[in-house]
């Protein structure tokens, strides 16, 4: 009998179970832009009311996708984006804000 051949991709951290996942993968790439960007721009308090937004935004999409990612590569993707999100968030919430301050 012939044994079909199937990769071994039990040792690996970026398992995929050899399907396409497109939601999930561009919500794990939203997910690293807006953690970049939020953990960038926390360097510079000027810049307090993107560094917020972004990390705001980047924790709900994180999240979201949390929610429906399926492999082990999209939930490791998805925790650095939300960990650098969580970090531009609050380190532009002790600068101004989500408002600037407004209120």
């Amino acid at each position: 009998m012939a044994q079909a051949l199937q990769p071994n991709t039990a040792g690996s951290l970026f398992a995929s179970d050899g399907k396409t996942h497109p939601l999930p993968d561009i919500l794990m790439a939203v997910t690293l832009v807006l953690g970049l960007l939020a953990f960038i721009t926390a360097f510079f308090p000027g810049l307090h009311l993107l560094t917020s937004w972004a990390g705001l935004v980047g924790i709900l999409t994180g999240a979201y996708g949390q929610w429906v990612s399926v492999t082990t590569r999209e939930r490791f993707g998805l925790i650095l984006g939300l960990g650098a999100s969580g970090v531009g968030l609050l380190i532009g919430m002790s600068n101004g804000g989500l408002f600037g301050g407004l209120f």
